[in-house]
C-alpha cells in the first residue's frame, strides 16, 4: 500500500507536512502542533528550512474557533507560540497532503483511517509513534545533515509503520490523551506536560538533533 501521489505542498517532495488531530481542535491538537513547531524551532532554528510542516485539525472541529484560554497558558508555560491560531475541520484535503498524522486517541486514529487515502501507513495515535520511534535504531535512519530532514522523516514513518504490529501498547489506555477540555487549568497542564514528553523522543529522531539544555 502506498500513499497517493500528491502529499507535500500542490505535490512536491521537498516538503515533509505533519498533521495533529483531536477532536474540537482547540486543546489537545493546538498544543501539539505548536510544541511541534516549538521543538523545531529549538533544533532545526527554522523548520521551513528543513522542509518540514506542522499542522493541525479537528474530526469535529470548530472552523475558525481560536485555542482554549487554558491551552493558550500552557504554551506559555514552554515558552510557545500560540499566536495567530485558527481551528479547522478535518478534511480529506489534510489527510491527503500529510505525510504523517498523529492524532490524540485511538477513536481518532481510527477516524482518520476510515477516510481512505491510503492513511493507514502514515497514521498514529502520538504516543503509539512515541512508543514505536523508541524502538528504531537512529543509526538505521538517513543522516539528516547528508540527506535532508524530510528523507529522514519519511524513512522514520516507515520504520514506525513496520514495527506496529510487533509491539503492542502495554495497556488500551497507554496511547491516548484524554481531553481537558472545560477542565481546570492543572489538567490542561498536566495535559501539556504529557503531550511534551511524547514529543521530545519523536522530535529528535525527526531531526536527529537532541534538544538544548
Amino acid at each position: 500500500m502506498t500513499a497517493p501521489e500528491g502529499r507535500g505542498i500542490a505535490g512536491q517532495h521537498d516538503a515533509f507536512r505533519i498533521l495533529h488531530v483531536s477532536t474540537g481542535n482547540v486543546c489537545r491538537s493546538p498544543i501539539t502542533e505548536r510544541l511541534t513547531r516549538h521543538a523545531l524551532v529549538d533544533r532545526l532554528g527554522d523548520p521551513l528550512s528543513g522542509g518540514l510542516i506542522v499542522e493541525s485539525a479537528g474530526t469535529w472541529g470548530h472552523e475558525g474557533a481560536p485555542m482554549e484560554a487554558n491551552a493558550e497558558v500552557v504554551l506559555a508555560d514552554f515558552g510557545a507560540d500560540a499566536t495567530g491560531f485558527v481551528g479547522r475541520e478535518l478534511l480529506d484535503e489534510h489527510v491527503i497532503r500529510a505525510d504523517l498524522v498523529l492524532t490524540a486517541t485511538r477513536d481518532h486514529r481510527a477516524q482518520v483511517i476510515s477516510m481512505g487515502h491510503s492513511a493507514g501507513l502514515r497514521t498514529f495515535t502520538l504516543k503509539e509513534f512515541t512508543r514505536l520511534v523508541r524502538a528504531i535504531d537512529p543509526a538505521t535512519l538517513p543522516d539528516a545533515r547528508e540527506e535532508g530532514v524530510v528523507e529522514r522523516a519519511r524513512a522514520l514513518v516507515r520504520a514506525a509503520a513496520a514495527l506496529r504490529g510487533w509491539l503492542l501498547a502495554p495497556t488500551a489506555e497507554a496511547d491516548e490523551v484524554y481531553d481537558p477540555y472545560g477542565a481546570p487549568i492543572t489538567f490542561f497542564r498536566s495535559v501539556g506536560d504529557e503531550i511534551s514528553q511524547a514529543l521530545d523522543p519523536v522530535m529528535t529522531a525527526l531531526t536527529g538533533v537532541r534538544a538544548p539544555h
